[in-house]
């Protein structure tokens, strides 16, 4: 039996929705938005949503009142599809595939404690649902086999689903929707045009998701200024604690 090829031709930027004039935002500049967007999300999921005044109506638009906690959820939206994004970035550019799927896999770990606590009234314990980290870990691991067993489709087809069911059984948060929403964009990461229209219908459910495939289709292909060791951990680590402050802040401000 042939060992399976992993060569593949060296990356290239897809094309963009924009044209590259406008490609101004890089890989630090994305990660800086996804983390401030998500940071918005759960000041409103978790301090806002209790709090009277903030859910007042602010304005009225296609027939829906908008109070301050319902724009925050809605600006969180932008966060996880940029999440994605980043993820088959990572996948296709580390130098080492399984310390970066070590590091998801451990802070996926470590963030089950304030994701349990913010779900469970302050317990250690939630068996009903986990963080976001073990859905993208799910979708990492799809992005390693689906390039190890590049030439053999039905293992392919049957690591998918496999990874499907368990997702589905899992109950992480975005769940077997949010895995297959990876899939789409590893499998149209050279057609950024196609990843946002087939991305977006699939998001149809929360259309204010599809907003995030303006930064991503301004993406440039550049690092940027997030970089070492500092740097990297930071972006996995500021799930886990800013959840974990704002669980803090909840708790001394009575909410």
């Amino acid at each position: 039996m042939n060992k399976p090829s992993n060569e593949f031709p060296k990356y290239i930027l897809p094309k963009s929705i924009f044209p590259e004039r406008f490609l101004c935002l890089s890989g630090s500049a994305l990660k800086l938005i996804a983390i401030i967007t998500m940071l918005i999300d759960h000041i409103g999921a978790i301090l806002l949503v209790r709090y009277a005044p903030a859910n007042e109506a602010l304005f009225h638009l296609f027939g829906k009142d908008y109070s301050l906690y319902r724009v925050s959820r809605d600006i969180g939206r932008i966060a996880f599809p940029i999440f994605c994004f980043l993820l088959v970035e990572g996948f296709i550019h580390t130098r080492n595939r399984f310390r970066y799927g070590w590091n998801l896999f451990l802070f996926a770990l470590i963030s089950e404690i304030p994701w349990n606590m913010w779900h469970n009234n302050g317990h250690l314990l939630y068996p009903l649902k986990q963080n976001v980290f073990f859905t993208l870990f799910f979708g990492y691991v799809a992005f390693c086999l689906l390039e190890y067993f590049w030439e053999n489709q039905w293992i392919q087809i049957l690591s998918v689903i496999a990874l499907l069911i368990i997702a589905y059984y899992f109950h992480a948060d975005y769940g077997w929707k949010g895995f297959i929403f990876l899939l789409i964009m590893y499998w149209f990461r050279m057609e950024r045009p196609a990843q946002a229209v087939i991305g977006s219908c699939w998001l149809h459910y929360e259309w204010k998701a599809l907003f995030a495939f303006i930064p991503i289709n301004l993406y440039n292909g550049e690092r940027g200024f997030i970089k070492g060791t500092f740097g990297k951990y930071f972006f996995y680590a500021f799930y886990p604690v800013h959840i974990l402050i704002l669980l803090i802040i909840k708790h001394y401000v009575g909410f």
